[in-house]
């Protein structure tokens, strides 16, 4: 399993954000190819160590870096890009961290 995790900082007109990046930005990244589960924040994002510029989390999951990849090389990827700088126009209000996962507790077996 991979994951691909994108951390939007707040923007300037958070209600505006939160309405395109629900009903345009998560309907495309619903489609990208491979694509195993999306998940985003519900409510305000607690930050233990004072951190606090983040407004919205996703957790894509995907089988492997490569199907990530493969995904945002694809025309739906490229368009979730495109929408991305709708959403955020300066690259450093989003964090994107892509990882390979293994389970060490819970279900499943540890690898």
């Amino acid at each position: 399993m991979a994951q691909m995790i994108v951390i939007y900082k707040t923007p300037r007109d958070p209600a505006a954000f939160d309405r395109h990046y629900l009903e345009v930005h998560v309907s495309l990244a619903r489609e990208l190819p491979g694509l195993r589960k999306l998940e985003t924040n519900r409510g305000p994002i607690i930050s233990l160590y004072g951190a606090g510029e983040a407004h919205a989390v996703a957790t894509l999951h995907f089988d492997s870096l490569s199907d990530i990849n493969a995904a945002f090389m694809s025309g739906c990827g490229h368009a979730c890009a495109a929408d991305r700088q709708q959403l955020v126009a300066h690259a450093n209000d989003v964090q994107v961290f892509l990882f390979d996962t293994r389970i060490l507790y819970g279900t499943g077996h540890a690898s």
